[in-house]
């Protein structure tokens, strides 16, 4: 470097963990296959009752378990995916295929949710004979499929979050199950016709929610948003409060996954201070403060200062 140019160099703090892009490790494929396999099979019986029993409530609960399925199986491949290393052509690495995945499923479950509830407005104009035993002892079957699956879930990887991502799927397709009994019960005991058709739109409500939740969420990720708990502004003051920072600027900060905050930004150098080690500094502050540990920082020096080269450090 030329006798008093600027120092321009992107630096990162020394001893920081710069884990976010970087394998977690191998996730336990074993049981996310076995609630995969428990999940899917009901689905089908489910369905197929439901479709004999003129029941939409199973069929809506049958959706529920779909979304599920394509939970599982996400996080099922995201397991395989998550310890594939960084390389030159995706030098984020694989970990983002989970969010957007998670974009796609939630789009899916959209569309599910809105056949269910207009399917679920035609039946309360014209109510359908609906058997009720067969809903009740089907989605009590259900019930105990969702519970089996969570417990696997739990005692497999209770420490992984891509499992306990799944297992949250699975408990809220319980919910459904716990609908769809509610519908076979008032079936049995009264004959009530509309049962069927509020339990589904209890489902479908289940579902939008969930889902919306989830379309927000990921694509907040998708469009480089900053984390919802990460306060930008008080990053920026931190930055700018370390002594020897004389302004900062280009300040961003995103995840490439939920729970993976990253930061780089820009700052203007006080006279006679040395870039790498103020560096050093400001991610040390950023990581104490705010709990971000990959941050990277470019030093610059201020118009018509000269930053000092310092080598072999």
């Amino acid at each position: 470097m030329p006798s008093g140019a600027p120092d321009h160099s992107h630096t990162h703090a020394r001893g920081f963990d710069h884990s976010a892009l970087e394998p977690r490790g191998d996730a336990p494929r074993r049981v996310l296959a076995i609630a995969l396999g428990l999940t899917f099979a009901f689905m089908l019986v489910e369905a197929a009752v439901g479709w004999w029993a003129n029941s939409l409530a199973l069929l809506a609960d049958a959706g529920h378990m779909l979304s599920d399925v394509g939970a599982l199986l996400l996080s099922f491949i995201i397991a395989g995916i998550a310890v594939r290393p960084r390389d030159r052509a995706r030098t984020y690495g694989y970990r983002r295929a989970e969010v957007m995945g998670a974009f796609l499923n939630a789009l899916t479950i959209v569309v599910l949710s809105s056949w269910i509830a207009v399917e679920a407005v035609e039946r309360f104009k014209h109510p359908p004979d609906v058997k009720g035993p067969e809903v009740l002892i089907t989605a009590a079957i259900g019930l105990l499929v969702n519970i089996a699956s969570a417990w696997v879930l739990i005692r497999g990887g209770s420490d992984n979050v891509n499992v306990r991502a799944a297992m949250l799927h699975v408990m809220g397709d319980a919910l459904g199950s716990v609908a769809a009994i509610v519908a076979g019960v008032t079936l049995v005991t009264t004959g009530w016709p509309y049962a069927d058709p509020i339990a589904s739109v209890a489902i479908a409500i289940l579902l939008a929610f969930g889902a919306v939740r989830l379309l927000r969420e990921s694509g907040h990720v998708l469009m480089e948003g900053a984390p919802d708990d990460t306060d930008v502004a008080a990053i920026e003051r931190t930055i700018r409060e370390t002594p020897g920072v004389v302004g900062v600027h280009d300040l961003h900060v995103w995840a490439v996954t939920p729970g993976t905050p990253l930061l780089t930004a820009h700052v203007v150098l006080a006279r006679g201070e040395h870039g790498t080690e103020l560096a050093r500094v400001v991610g040390a502050r950023v990581k104490a403060l705010h709990g971000i540990d990959h941050v990277t920082i470019q030093p610059e020096a201020a118009d018509g200062v000269v930053v000092p080269l310092r080598l072999g450090r």
